[in-house]
């Protein structure tokens, strides 16, 4: 499916904003794992970010589904797009650091396509596409290092764990147009993060205990970030770029966010990446760029 669409300068901005929010995320998240322990991360992540979404949902008056095949949806969605890739990822960045994190995290675009090829028709992986998820997997596998791939050790583990989460983006991606396309993206995403806080409300009691309020003010301001920035607004500026630019253009977030997260990971965090993880960054930024049509673009 294509729809490449112009970008205007509006929506070049707000893509901006929407890299520059959730490259933030990772060092925000990071900031916060000091103090909260994965699964409670999770919960403040969704369960603020549902009740801001929920407020928009009602200062539009939007429809609300109530069918048990709706909610059914949203907790399907909410453990492909919430719960396993936030946790998955959290626990990763315990061992690896936040820009690396981003990095292996842009392979979500690339297993989306592959998933998506598997599953639709009119996705199918043309020359192009194929060329493109190739320089992907090629980059992923650079920005991993060939020492974590020969020695696997803690570290490579919680790279593993990263990339199934990337794995699940593209999983929900596929599972949204199936089962959410015809719903209200704005509903649907108010949705998706409550049912994910229901589903992680018990695990988070049993594993985690009720979760801290005596946290230091920079924890609480890790949280209010990565909750209510870079998931309600990003959520909120995600929508609205794919209505002005389209999906396709959309993917070209996905090469901002970790420039942002590894300049904040070196600052805030004093982070080092290896040269490889940069090598390989360019490998799979040039796939993902071959991928959506933004070179070499042609009839597919």
């Amino acid at each position: 499916m294509n729809d490449q669409k112009t970008m205007t300068p509006r929506a070049w901005a707000e893509l901006l904003l929407l890299g520059l929010l959730w490259g933030g995320s990772f060092v925000a998240i990071a900031i916060a794992l000091e103090e909260v322990p994965v699964i409670t991360m999770v919960f403040h992540r969704t369960a603020w970010a549902a009740l801001v979404l929920w407020a928009v949902v009602a200062l539009l008056r939007l429809p609300v589904p109530r069918s048990g095949r709706a909610w059914a949806a949203f907790a399907v969605m909410g453990l492909l797009n919430n719960i396993i890739p936030y946790g998955l990822m959290g626990w990763g960045q315990l061992h690896i650091e936040s820009g690396l994190t981003s990095i292996l995290n842009a392979a979500s675009a690339v297993f989306g396509a592959v998933i998506a090829a598997v599953i639709f028709a009119d996705e199918r992986l043309t020359l192009r596409r194929a060329i493109g998820v190739g320089l992907g997997f090629i980059g992923v596998a650079l920005a991993i290092g060939p020492e974590a791939l020969r020695d696997f050790d803690i570290r490579s583990a919680a790279q593993l764990a990263v990339l199934v989460g990337a794995v699940s983006y593209g999983c929900a991606s596929a599972w949204a147009r199936v089962r959410l396309i015809d719903m209200s993206p704005l509903v649907a995403s108010a949705g998706m993060l409550t049912a994910s806080t229901i589903m992680l409300l018990p695990v988070m009691l049993l594993v985690d205990g009720p979760p801290r309020l005596d946290l230091s003010l920079r924890s609480w301001g890790a949280i209010a970030y990565y909750a209510l920035f870079s998931t309600a607004l990003a959520y909120l500026l995600y929508y609205r770029i794919v209505a002005m630019a389209g999906s396709a253009n959309l993917m070209l977030v996905t090469l901002l966010i970790p420039p942002v997260s590894v300049v904040l990971g070196a600052v805030i965090l004093n982070e080092t990446l290896h040269a490889t993880a940069y090598a390989g960054f360019g490998l799979l930024g040039l796939g993902l760029l071959i991928l959506n049509g933004t070179l070499f673009r042609r009839r597919d």
